[in-house]
């Protein structure tokens, strides 16, 4: 089972930032898992959310001011760079009622059009809670792998279907939609259809290896190495 450090190790460093991520390396993931928004000029930055108190929303800005006001803040090019060789798993924040909901989905075009000038070179699977936005990455690649975001409300069961159905890679279930036997008939069921279940965010080292035994293909968690450790057999 692969483990992806959610935000880069979002416990040792600031999420969401170069030094996460670097660190989520160092702490054996196998890749990150990080946020993605479209600045005014069309720069994508990686930050959980659409808008930041005393900035206002970042789409409403370019990046230039963006990285004056947020230095921390790195391009969707420069967290590519510090996470050479791992995994990386872009997910494209846009749904209605986000502050910078775009119906377009321009960033998801822009994250195929970045993936494209840098020549495929990066391992990247792109995801959304929005089923539009990755269906527009498949439109303009259908090489690129993609995966849908659920919710605990969500039936993983059914999902499995919507995500067959449109052809994308993977399933990203709440891990509390993953209760007992439910892990294992998910994993079962989204294999047989040639689908990779990758499940957020798993943070106990029991519930990492209860996944794992389930068959779930990976783990989005906060502390990477303690979910390599309970896949080792302790719980340090």
């Amino acid at each position: 089972m692969l483990i992806l450090a959610h935000r880069g190790a979002c416990r040792a460093a600031p999420e969401n930032t170069v030094a996460a991520f670097r660190e989520a390396a160092a702490q054996g993931a196998d890749g990150v898992e990080l946020d993605v928004h479209r600045s005014a000029d069309g720069e994508l930055v990686v930050h959980l959310d659409a808008e930041v108190p005393g900035i206002g929303v970042l789409g409403e800005h370019p990046a230039a001011d963006i990285r004056a006001a947020l230095p921390s803040v790195p391009t969707l090019a420069e967290a590519l760079d510090a996470c050479e060789g791992m995994l990386v798993n872009v997910e494209v924040k846009n749904l209605p009622g986000d502050a910078d909901y775009d119906p377009d989905d321009r960033v998801a075009a822009a994250v195929v059009g970045l993936l494209h000038a840098r020549g495929g070179r990066d391992d990247v699977l792109v995801s959304s809670f929005n089923l539009a936005s990755i269906d527009r990455v498949r439109e303009l690649d259908g090489g690129l792998p993609t995966a849908f975001l659920t919710l605990v409300g969500f039936d993983p069961l059914d999902a499995v279907a919507v995500v067959a159905d449109r052809g994308h890679a993977a399933l990203h279930p709440d891990v509390r939609s993953l209760v007992g036997p439910v892990a294992g008939a998910t994993a079962e069921r989204a294999h047989a259809a040639g689908v990779a279940v990758n499940a957020w965010t798993v943070n106990l080292p029991e519930e990492v290896r209860r996944l794992a035994a389930a068959g779930v293909d990976a783990v989005i968690t906060d502390v990477p190495d303690l979910a390599r450790a309970a896949l080792a057999g302790s719980d340090r």
